[in-house]
């Protein structure tokens, strides 16, 4: 017995010297995976001014960081496990506060929409509240005000786009402080995916590291004592809520209102929902930076490919550009109205093939040159080649050109819909890619300059969509191009618009005012017209509540009330407006075993003519 009581003063006189040692040179180089390595920041200038002023607010916080180089990466972490315990509870906290919250609108009251978009601003706030060290990084606070502007594109009008947007900018404001800098976006994406892949059991890891942490700091000999003094407070408290709950019916119906879901079909979708929100937003407030990602593809000196020299390299640009120089040329005869086509051919057959093969063709050139032109290679420094590879990747822009010229001659000659406004998106970011390209030859770039200065066009025009409804876009070329109001186009698809629903309310009822336009197509298309509307008015009253729906109704009553009530016939009708066509079922009578014989019931089973 004297011995173990020995032993355990003896180690509590190496760790008060221990603390002392620390206290008085303000830091100390962490153990491998000790708790010190796991809980404080690597930076030791940063931990001896946060333990002297606790990180309360985020002004101290940031005067902590000022002294912290960024290099090192600057985070804002406890100082002591209480602190850490403090904050882990804090952030529990608000996590079962956004469950709460999504549970009651997206269960309880069935909301949607731009209903999205406040529960995302209550995430960012819970973000800004539990991850103070946001409060310190100008790059957090910059992508923080990209989520923002993403959460209220989700006010204004929900999509998967923007919400993807929303939770990449999100997520980049809780890794940003870990970071010492802004590397590239390759190992930014290794980030993000590692974030998501570890959603799952992130809560698991950080319980059980505080669990470690607080029998580090409390022993079994102390919680066994302190556990009796729990039960009179835990059971007085239970009596006194049940007395409470008895005289109170706010208190009741809050009491009967907080009960697990039940065994059933809703329960368990409602126990998946919970799940999503917690993960959602554990991830943001506890996230798990990927400390060592892949490196960034260099792309620089040379690569030892088989093959490949500066001679086989001058004689492929040189086959290449007669290649391409010959497509170009009859794409400029032909789709130019130069030359006619030859027999057999006709111009719509050769306009309307041929643009994804031609992209194709422009990816394959510029993986060309990125393996065989690097900036600093044997290739790359001959100038004979440097100007043949300017012309070709000038004659890939030219192509990327021309498929974007068949693109819009088939969206002439049929119709306009949102896959097609994407690949003519598509198409311009990869003519931009090969003007990167012959860039970053010219000027010796590196690859990392390559991946972010596409990244950026990417999310320049992603952040374009997701403002702009691309359906709206396609509805109001198609009612404005279609043949039965002149147009060269084929004619109007009104289940296309059907499909579209509000995004063609508003070109519906714009197409409906004409008066140059066939009575029975305008009973069509008042009858698509209504079933927009309708439906509109059911997601806007119904919990599906948004700030572009809102518009687009007020838009449309507007517009509406100074127009004459029409009518149209009553009924059930398909997808393009028109009514179903009756038809009366023939029945047959069963056979006779009697050859000549007609029976009374066949007779009387026949269909009988009814004056129209």
């Amino acid at each position: 017995m004297n011995g173990r009581q020995g032993s355990e003063s003896a180690t509590s006189d190496r760790l008060q010297r221990r603390v002392q040692s620390r206290q008085q040179s303000g830091h100390s180089a962490p153990r491998q995976g000790g708790p010190k390595a796991s809980f404080r920041s690597s930076a030791p200038n940063l931990h001896k001014t946060l333990a002297r002023n606790p990180p309360l607010l985020p002004a101290t916080l940031c005067k902590a960081q000022a002294s912290t180089p960024r290099s090192q990466g600057r985070t804002c972490m406890p100082a002591s496990v209480s602190q850490f315990t403090a904050r882990f509870l804090f952030k529990v906290a608000l996590t079962v506060l956004l469950v709460w919250l999504g549970d009651w609108m997206f269960f309880q009251r069935e909301l949607y929409g731009g209903h999205f978009g406040l529960y995302a601003l209550a995430l960012l706030a819970a973000l800004m509240a539990g991850r103070p060290a946001i409060w310190c990084d100008r790059r957090a606070l910059a992508a923080v005000a990209f989520a923002l502007v993403f959460a209220f594109a989700l006010i204004r009008d929900a999509g998967l786009l923007t919400w993807t947007l929303f939770w990449t900018a999100a997520a980049m404001a809780t890794l940003l402080p870990m970071t010492g800098r802004f590397d590239d976006g390759w190992r930014w994406f290794q980030r993000l995916v590692w974030l998501s892949l570890q959603a799952p059991f992130a809560p698991l890891f950080d319980w059980g590291r505080m669990l470690k942490a607080r029998r580090r700091r409390t022993s079994r000999r102390y919680l066994q004592a302190s556990l009796p003094q729990l039960v009179l407070p835990v059971l007085g408290s239970a009596v006194f809520l049940f007395l409470f709950a008895a005289a109170n019916p706010v208190l009741e119906h809050l009491f009967a209102s907080l009960r697990f879901p039940e065994l059933s079909i809703p329960g368990f979708f409602r126990t998946v929902l919970w799940v999503l929100l917690a993960l959602t937003a554990w991830t943001l407030l506890r996230p798990r930076l990927a400390q060592r990602p892949l490196p960034t593809f260099d792309g620089s000196g040379d690569l030892a490919l088989p093959g490949v020299s500066p001679g086989s390299v001058t004689l492929s640009l040189i086959a290449f550009n007669l290649i391409f120089a010959l497509q170009n040329l009859m794409d400029l005869l032909y789709l130019g109205g130069l030359a006619s086509m030859p027999a057999g051919v006709t111009l719509a057959d050769y306009a309307h093939r041929g643009a994804y093969p031609l992209i194709a063709t422009a990816l394959l050139a510029a993986l060309f040159v990125l393996a065989t032109l690097r900036p600093g290679s044997a290739t790359a420094e001959v100038p004979l080649i440097r100007r043949l590879v300017v012309v070709w990747i000038a004659q890939n822009i030219v192509l990327v050109g021309s498929s974007i010229l068949r693109t819009v001659d088939y969206v002439d000659a049929y119709s306009l819909t949102g896959l097609r406004i994407a690949a003519l998106a598509w198409m311009g970011l990869v003519g931009f890619g090969l003007a990167a390209i012959c860039w970053r030859l010219l000027h010796r770039r590196s690859a990392a300059w390559l991946i972010n200065i596409n990244l950026a066009a990417a999310l320049t025009v992603l952040t374009v969509a997701s403002f702009v409804d691309i359906g709206t876009v396609a509805a109001q070329w198609n009612v404005r191009h279609a043949r039965e109001v002149g147009g060269t186009g084929v004619h109007l698809d009104l289940c296309y618009l059907n499909r579209l629903g509000a995004s063609a309310l508003l070109p519906l009822i714009e197409l409906e005012g004409r008066s140059d336009i066939d009575p029975a197509f305008r009973e069509r298309v008042q009858a698509v017209r209504e079933m927009n509307l309708d439906q509109l008015e059911r997601d806007q009253t119904g919990g599906g509540w948004s700030l572009r729906g809102q518009w687009r109704l007020e838009q449309a009553y507007r517009i509406l009330a100074k127009r004459p009530i029409r009518t149209i016939a009553q009924g059930e009708r398909l997808c393009n407006g028109a009514l179903y066509e009756t038809q009366v079922p023939k029945i047959e009578a069963p056979a006779s075993k009697t050859v000549g014989y007609q029976s009374a019931t066949s007779t009387a089973l026949q269909p009988q003519a009814t004056p129209r």
